[in-house]
């Protein structure tokens, strides 16, 4: 079974650098992290780009939909701003963009494959069929909340090991997980129990946990046997659990 670090940089280092940017993956490997983990959607056009949220205004200054969005529109989009004017001109990386630096970096990745609706397997496709022509690292992760999406990742790139995501994990969990052939089951941190964790294990998958930025609250879901969390401050988490 593929190994997985106890701590993920999520979305980079997202407490000191503007998510999903390269700014933010250097600053994760400088925090210490082995892994990030990033998301990656379609441009109108098809290009597979990191950004985590369906339109575009929290995190560049753009509007609309990224889905709705040509990517040479994107590209002249600025990503850092908001963040502080340090990152004024941080671009929306494509996916062998951030791919490159990671190689370069050392780093391992969860690629979360977030499409928007109806794009599901295509998106799934795309960003498989660069990521398999632009890395040649280590095996990552590939996860999604979409079953369609995961789906697609057994098919298309079935080396590679797949996770599939929830919120509260859904009653059907083991089912789809044995459909799916997945290695890990991934879930909001809040919702979780030590029995959860227990049944999931008992099937003999890992446990993962979203979004843990509190020391406290990361050594209560280590005890229990998750077997890795995912966190905006990377680097603060490492120096408690290394």
């Amino acid at each position: 079974m593929i190994q997985i670090p106890r701590i993920i940089a999520h979305r980079g280092s997202p407490k000191a650098a503007p998510e999903n940017t390269l700014a933010s993956f250097r600053q994760a490997a400088r925090d210490g992290a082995a892994w990030v983990e990033f998301d990656v959607v379609l441009t109108a056009d098809g290009r597979p780009v990191i950004f985590h949220d369906d339109a575009l205004d929290r995190t560049t200054d753009g509007a609309g939909l990224i889905a709705d969005t040509p990517f040479d529109v994107l590209r002249n989009l600025d990503a850092g701003a908001w963040f502080s004017r340090a990152f004024a001109g941080e671009l929306i990386p494509t996916l062998e963009e951030a791919l490159e630096l990671f190689a370069e970096l050392g780093l391992g990745f969860n690629m979360e494959i977030k499409p928007a609706a109806g794009r599901e397997q295509e998106t799934a496709e795309v960003a498989l069929a660069t990521a398999r022509a632009s890395w040649n690292g280590p095996v990552p992760l590939i996860s999604s909340f979409s079953r369609i999406a995961v789906a697609t990742a057994k098919e298309v790139q079935p080396g590679w090991p797949r996770g599939i995501l929830f919120d509260h994990i859904a009653e059907d969990w083991r089912e789809a997980a044995d459909k799916l052939e997945v290695v890990s089951i991934g879930a909001n941190h809040r919702h979780l129990s030590r029995e959860i964790v227990a049944a999931v294990h008992a099937s003999a998958r890992k446990v993962t946990a979203y979004t843990v930025n509190d020391a406290a609250r990361a050594s209560l879901l280590f005890s229990w046997g998750v077997d890795a969390l995912f966190s905006d401050i990377p680097g603060t988490l490492l120096k408690t659990f290394p």
